[in-house]
């Protein structure tokens, strides 16, 4: 009988489970509220560029076309690749879009029965599953709602779109009481390239956050208002930024994109000699993680604007806090077209916003809140059961980033973080197809639970305040050799003692099982 497995979004995620269930004969099906492929790469901020480097940003088999010369290709260009691969992977024909998926109801059995499971699913033959998902989509096109029954469901439909995060304020000191515009940075980034630049031109905006989105278009402004109208970047948290060049023709990570930077680091079921071996090479990871440091805050004088982060570059990195900087940053602070105010809370007045005890204000004419989404509840909040709706609230991760032990027949790709969230992605998704073809087995319910209790422990000792949810930045090869072992492939690719500790790991590693 043929498995049709509903995919829900067609970004880069969404792009590989299609491509790989495909591969392994299963029946996807890819639902997509917009037009058209690539997920946040479809429409961005104007100045967007991708912020890892290409070699490491790519499908395994499926690299960048000699045509693609930059190290940082822009949204275009990422666009552009996107659409090949599914083209090239004859995706297309799977992918309906303007499809809206407006929820996701499991008929099987009753709720005490499947907490009573020891086994994912009830059952370890996933070809033989005890229950069906019914996905409710919407046609945007034909505003009708229809009801599809599927065997399997992978939701891929990310963290950086669809649900803004808007801050909570006060009565009477929200935007309500501001006499200027207030947009999220969703609804700047989805506007004509030359409506947004009228849109801020002549003002002064504040861009609330420190993030990606943030920057871009902190530059955007100054760009198009010079220090006339400076723009405003309000901050909780001072970050690391890394710079789109590569020093010396290596990206500044690269001391991160080895196996022998794991072996760092305290890793999530790790045996007692790695332990050991971990401890004995702390001074280094402190050391390294200092050079970085202080190499970045030379170069962007980071001091002078009293920018230097309280943490160290390494909980940047565990975290996933990490972002570019865009060039010329802060030679538009020194220079007047960025401002740089750091406040652990805002609000608004008449005239612009109120900075933390409410004595210092600003005046502005807009404020564009870059304040990013509400990726949780999106997740939470397409399920029809009130259960499945708090097992995913109240999880602290889940097994190889994937599935929810207590959810069955369904996987969550692409809220798992890394240094190239594509290859991870695209790993994560290779993994789930070997695991519904048959390739292998899952542990009990109780051994994923564990382990998804042991890599909360080491985000919390790695990160902690910083710590996010699914993050897997330092720890990127080990978490592939999880999957490799799953999936019966090796695990070391290099080639010699050497190159497998200090060569640079990168999708292309992993063109073959």
């Amino acid at each position: 009988m043929e498995r049709q497995v509903a995919i829900i979004g067609a970004g880069i995620s969404g792009l590989a489970a299609c491509r790989y269930c495909k591969a392994k004969g299963l029946n996807p099906i890819v639902f997509e509220s917009e037009s058209s492929v690539g997920g946040v790469w479809r429409k961005t901020i104007r100045t967007t560029k991708l912020q890892t480097p290409k070699h490491f940003y790519q499908f395994s088999d499926f690299p960048w076309p000699a045509s693609v010369t930059e190290d940082f290709p822009a949204q275009s260009q990422v666009f552009e690749y996107l659409q090949s691969y599914a083209s090239h992977f004859d995706l297309l024909r799977h992918i309906r879009f303007r499809s809206q998926v407006v929820s996701i109801r499991y008929d099987g059995p009753p709720d005490a029965e499947m907490q009573a499971w020891s086994l994912w699913g009830g059952t370890n033959d996933h070809s033989n599953t005890k229950g069906k998902w019914h996905v409710t989509v919407k046609d945007q096109q034909a505003l009708l709602t229809e009801v599809y029954q599927v065997s399997f469901v992978i939701l891929c439909f990310g963290k950086f779109s669809n649900l803004p995060n808007i801050p909570e304020f006060p009565n009477d000191k929200g935007p309500e009481v501001f006499h200027g515009k207030v947009i999220h940075s969703a609804e700047y980034a989805s506007m004509d390239h030359t409506a947004a630049a009228n849109l801020i031109r002549d003002k002064k905006v504040a861009v609330v956050g420190f993030q990606k989105s943030a920057l871009d278009i902190a530059m955007e402004c100054s760009s198009v208002n010079g220090p006339e109208h400076p723009c405003t970047v309000v901050y909780r948290t001072k970050h690391w930024g890394i710079p789109y060049f590569l020093p010396f023709g290596i990206p500044l990570l690269y001391p991160y994109l080895n196996r022998f930077s794991e072996l760092m680091v305290h890793k999530p079921g790790e045996s007692l000699a790695l332990s050991l071996l971990v401890s004995i090479l702390t001074p280094l990871r402190w050391g390294i993680s200092k050079y970085i440091e202080r190499y970045m805050t030379s170069k962007f004088g980071l001091a002078k604007f009293d920018m230097v982060p309280e943490h160290s570059f390494l909980k940047e990195i565990n975290s996933c806090s990490i972002a570019i900087l865009p060039e010329d940053f802060y030679n538009r602070v020194e220079k007047g077209g960025i401002k740089l105010k750091m406040s652990q809370a805002f609000c608004f007045s008449e005239k612009g916003i109120l900075f933390d005890d409410e004595v210092e204000s600003e005046d502005v004419d807009m404020v564009i809140l870059a304040t990013g989404f509400k990726y949780f509840e999106k997740l939470k909040d397409i399920f029809v059961s009130p259960t499945f709706q708090s097992h995913i609230a109240n999880a602290s991760g889940l097994y190889r980033n994937c599935l929810h032990p207590r959810v069955p027949q369904l996987a969550v790709i692409g809220f798992s973080e890394s240094i190239s969230n594509l290859h991870t992605s695209e790993m994560s998704c290779r993994w789930l197809a070997e695991l519904l073809d048959g390739t292998f087995s899952l542990p009990s319910i109780k051994e994923m639970e564990d382990d998804v209790k042991e890599w909360d422990k080491y985000m919390k000792k790695y990160c902690g305040s910083y710590s996010t949810k699914w993050c897997i930045g330092g720890l990127k090869i080990w978490y592939n050799d999880q999957l490799c072992k799953d999936m019966g492939w090796i695990s070391k690719r290099k080639g010699g003692f050497f190159a497998e500790l200090f060569e640079p790991y990168s999708p292309l590693d992993y063109i073959r099982p």
